[in-house]
């Protein structure tokens, strides 16, 4: 039996550390895109979508007041018998308004709920990063001092046959 182990490639240690640092680099990106993506989204939610609902608030309320005059003039006008038109109109723009006060509120309530709702989730990414950072980190550092130490031990050499007889 022989006393030395036959390391013939030690290429296999290398191609694996050379995917995990492939590995770790692509999961470090993914994950600064999805940080973004919370961050972006939690902007777009607790402040874009609010200043756009308030707006479409004003412009609807502002086509509403429009309709309903339009409306009373129909009404008091002698040429015209059936104000259905202008009627509808203001259903329609009455219709809008309501769409735009709702959307406002549920943006509100999104924005209120959106830390309690995302951020348990967001921590589960701090973890990704964590161990990334520390116990991945060290597993590449780990397969070096592995490479390292079989490298020496495949340089030495064989010990000289002992017959035991």
């Amino acid at each position: 039996m022989a006393d030395q182990a036959r390391i013939s490639n030690l290429d296999s240690i290398e191609a694996f550390r050379t995917a995990l640092i492939v590995f770790i680099n692509k999961t470090r990106q993914t994950l600064d895109t999805v940080q973004d993506a919370v961050k972006k989204t939690r902007g777009w939610v607790q402040t874009e979508q609010p200043n756009y609902w308030q707006q479409q608030i004003r412009l609807r309320q502002k086509k509403l007041d429009q309709a309903q005059q339009e409306l009373m003039t129909a009404r008091m006008s002698e040429f015209v018998e059936n104000p259905a038109f202008q009627q509808m109109m203001v259903r329609k723009a009455r219709a809008a308004l309501d769409e735009a006060e709702d959307g406002a509120k549920r943006t509100k309530a999104w924005g209120r709920d959106f830390d309690r709702s995302v951020e348990p989730l967001a921590r589960k990414t701090d973890s990704l990063r964590d161990f990334l950072d520390s116990d991945l980190a060290r597993a590449v550092a780990y397969l070096v001092e592995i490479q390292k130490i079989l490298q020496a031990y495949n340089e030495t050499p064989a010990a000289p046959a002992s017959s035991a007889s």
